[in-house]
């Protein structure tokens, strides 16, 4: 999976004051634990490192790299949707390719929130959950289980709330597919166009670091608009159906 990636780290590492880490400071860097990062690296999701004696060393790509990981674990992807993700993000992309490409998913994840107890999870929701709850919060992607804790996931509340409704707990699974059978696709056609008509648009120019913070701005700016154009937009077509109903059409 890292030929190609790996052939363009050909230069030498000198140490840290060149951009070059060991596996302790790269883990440090991006928040995970040393175990983590070489299991991550054993997966093919990081390329080897370089290596002057007995020493690894990782670069700056191999940093972006591992950034762009955690931004698409922050995003709800499992490991085996990375591996798949990165398959196909080209192999020797640049650290600027790889921030981008965490710019478009950042832009469209939420606040990220710590794994929680039962309890805490539970003080969320304002409720007691049941088993049943928890085991319909994973099957909604409310909730993402991790060992004993949970990570909640952007439709938590929503989803909690539902679960607090005297209705069946199959329609709402029904609802939950249809909603993410229509969002799948839509949101892949406007990935299509923020990709060809935004990202790559940008990339393709040189840019100064003010310039660079201004557009990740932008790109935050965007995906609340789309958001709440996405709402209004349903909103729309729902009073248009009902019309439809009313009228008898």
């Amino acid at each position: 999976m890292c030929q190609s990636y790996c052939s363009s780290v050909k230069r030498q590492p000198d140490g840290p004051e060149d951009g070059w880490v060991t596996v302790d400071e790269l883990a440090a860097v991006a928040g995970l634990t040393v175990r983590t990062t070489r299991y991550y690296a054993g997966l093919g999701l990081l390329p080897p490192p370089e290596r002057r004696g007995r020493v690894a060393w990782y670069g700056p790509q191999h940093q972006a790299r591992l950034q762009l990981i955690r931004a698409l674990q922050d995003h709800g992807f499992t490991l085996a949707a990375i591996e798949r993700y990165l398959g196909r993000v080209p192999l020797d992309a640049s650290v600027e390719d790889l921030a981008l490409q965490r710019a478009m998913l950042t832009s469209w994840t939420g606040d990220r929130h710590e794994p929680l107890s039962r309890r805490q999870l539970a003080e969320r929701a304002g409720r007691r959950l049941s088993d049943a709850d928890l085991e319909a919060l994973v099957r909604l992607r409310a909730v993402r289980r991790e060992g004993d804790r949970y990570q909640p996931l952007g439709s938590f509340d929503i989803t909690a709330e539902l679960l607090a409704l005297d209705i069946p707990a199959d329609s709402m699974e029904e609802a939950s597919r249809a909603i993410d059978r229509h969002m799948d696709a839509l949101a892949d056609e406007l990935t299509a166009i923020l990709r060809t008509r935004v990202l790559d648009a940008f990339r393709d120019q040189p840019h100064s670091e003010q310039e660079e913070a201004r557009f990740e701005q932008n790109l935050s700016r965007l995906r609340q608009l789309t958001l709440e154009a996405v709402v209004a937009g349903f909103q729309r077509a729902a009073n248009q159906v009902i019309t439809r109903s009313l009228s008898g059409s």
